[in-house]
């Protein structure tokens, strides 16, 4: 669930100034995850601070639609020690 958290924090750095919070003040997730899953946070979880547990949540229950690059980038994210 902590990667959850760290990795899509980030996510909201390619959605809109008004539609998301700033992504770029979390000190959460990496550039891949920034890079791979800011579409799918944009898509699934718009309305969700970067660094809140719904965020977490809302990829969570999102999971088996997140695009495969996200999942990938989630994957390696977790498999590094959340680095």
């Amino acid at each position: 669930m902590r990667v959850f958290l760290l990795a899509f924090a980030l996510i909201a750095v390619a959605t809109p100034a008004l539609a998301a919070p700033d992504a770029s003040a979390s000190k959460r997730g990496n550039k891949d995850l920034k890079t791979y899953c800011s579409g799918d946070a944009v898509t699934f979880c718009s309305g969700d601070d970067p660094d809140s547990p719904e965020m977490d949540a809302c990829f969570k229950k999102n999971m088996d639609k997140i695009s495969e690059n996200c999942r990938r980038a989630i994957t390696a994210y977790k498999g590094g020690g959340g680095k």
